[in-house]
């Protein structure tokens, strides 16, 4: 009979202490592994996601990682709002003076190009308007330009597309101000498709909800990313909403001032009045440069002045990972290494306290010509054994684990995992296992080592 059959039948003579041990060290094991995936999903999730069409988030001054969090996540709340007139700087002269001339405003505005138009020269830039919701998902305010110009996926080449109806388009006879597009998420959670309208809640989920709804004209197929939970509406209709609009002061006579007076377009539908430029104001600014190198220029000629900052998604999800969730998941992770510490323990005295059981079956093994080495290696092998079982048995617990929740992980991150999804930190885990293994069975080892062969046998 070999050492590991030997090993074996130990094991199950001892079947209930055996089990106990083994599942303490799968536990041990298996949150081990949770860890580390939970850490493996959120860092994709915010790195993968943090790759995102454009360069900078230009947004008022504050904090930088709230601006990111707000425009690129959808989280967090916005910091402030920009005039419009900060949306206008990336323009040349004829884009100004076009905004001008179909919003209204001072003339002077369209005389000269944007402060950072060269900068933009052959990029894009695409304004957000944030704060109300449509159940517990964000209410986005852009322009047609986010979905024929942003792009998604690994190697940012992938369109959006939907699954019912078609994107937002700017205001025509067939197309209105008041049309929206939701993302994946957002229609199987809140159960709406094309054709049914909503009412936007002004500033919070329980807020009280707008009088102008907005029709939806299109659904998103799932692109992984926090579009997937969003509802985008016409820019101008979010400005048409009561309480978009920016106050402005009166003349003394109770007139408004000659700059915020407009002319009526003539694409203007019917009853509605477009703000004019005093009365218009953007969260934030998704900007592409057309050369990845006028970045870092533009971004510090931003950040100089005194309204505006600019932010780099990349470089503050990186940030946020190596300051905020690097070390908080380091702390999870020395936790759950404690724990299967103590079930290492739990294996020393499982089987230590089974020595005493076992002297004379030790001492007849030596009598009938088992070396002491053969005795050591008995206990090292069950000790294994019980460090292999629980670290198949914990790895199977915790993906089993994932793999029923991976529908749910896939709505909140955008994040396809299943059974088989590993980190790479998961190959060191079995390894360290058998290492904490072989360490509690040291004494164990070293207790039958020393067995005294006639006093056992006398007994």
């Amino acid at each position: 009979m070999s050492l590991i059959q030997i090993a074996w039948r130990n094991f199950w003579h001892r079947s209930l202490s055996s089990v106990l041990t083994t599942m303490s060290l799968a536990l041990g094991v298996g949150l081990v592994v949770l860890v580390l995936s939970i850490y493996g999903v959120i860092h994709e999730a915010f790195t993968r996601n943090s790759y995102v069409g454009y360069n900078l988030v230009v947004g008022p001054k504050g904090s930088p990682l709230q601006l990111t969090l707000n425009s690129v996540f959808y989280l967090s709340q916005p910091i402030e709002n920009l005039p419009y007139t900060e949306y206008m700087e990336f323009f040349d002269k004829d884009g100004r003076a076009a905004m001008v001339k179909k919003f209204g405003g001072d003339p002077a505005l369209g005389e000269r190009g944007g402060r950072y138009a060269p900068f933009v020269s052959g990029g894009f830039v695409i304004p957000l308007a944030l704060g109300d919701y449509f159940g517990e998902f964000r209410v986005v305010g852009t322009t047609p330009d986010f979905f024929e110009k942003l792009r998604h996926g690994e190697e940012l080449d992938q369109e959006f597309t939907f699954r019912e109806g078609r994107a937002l388009k700017n205001y025509s006879d067939e197309y209105g101000y008041f049309e929206a597009v939701v993302g994946a998420r957002v229609a199987k959670e809140m159960n709406v498709g094309v054709g049914d309208t909503f009412n936007p809640t002004h500033g919070d989920p329980t807020g009280h909800g707008h009088d102008l709804g907005f029709t939806i004209v299109g659904v998103m197929d799932s692109t992984g990313t926090p579009n997937d939970r969003a509802a985008f509406v016409n820019l101008e209709g979010f400005y048409l909403m009561d309480g978009h609009a920016k106050p402005i002061e009166k003349n003394e006579d109770g007139t408004e001032p000659a700059e915020v007076e407009q002319p009526t377009p003539p694409t203007n539908p019917g009853e509605f009045k477009l703000l004019s430029i005093p009365q218009r104001e953007v969260t934030s600014i998704l900007v592409r440069n057309g050369n990845v190198m006028f970045a870092p220029g533009m971004q510090n000629a931003i950040n100089e002045g005194i309204r505006s900052q600019a932010a780099a998604p990349v470089g503050e999800i990186n940030k946020l990972m190596s300051l905020i969730v690097g070390p908080l998941m380091s702390a999870m992770l020395a936790i759950t290494l404690i724990t299967c510490f103590v079930a290492a323990i739990g294996v020393l005295v499982a089987i230590y306290n089974s020595m005493n059981d076992r002297r004379r079956d030790i001492a007849v093994m030596r009598a009938l010509g088992a070396r002491r080495e053969t005795v050591t290696a008995i206990i090292i092998a069950e000790s294994l054994i019980i460090a292999v079982i629980g670290g198949v048995l914990g790895w199977i617990l915790a993906h089993a684990a994932i793999a029923l929740y991976s529908g749910r992980i896939e709505d909140q991150t955008g994040i396809q995992v299943g059974f088989l999804s590993t980190s790479g930190y998961e190959l060191y885990i079995l390894p360290v296992v058998i290492g904490l293994a072989l360490f509690a069975a040291l004494l164990p080892a070293w207790s039958a080592y020393r067995t005294d062969v006639g006093s056992n046998l006398a007994a």
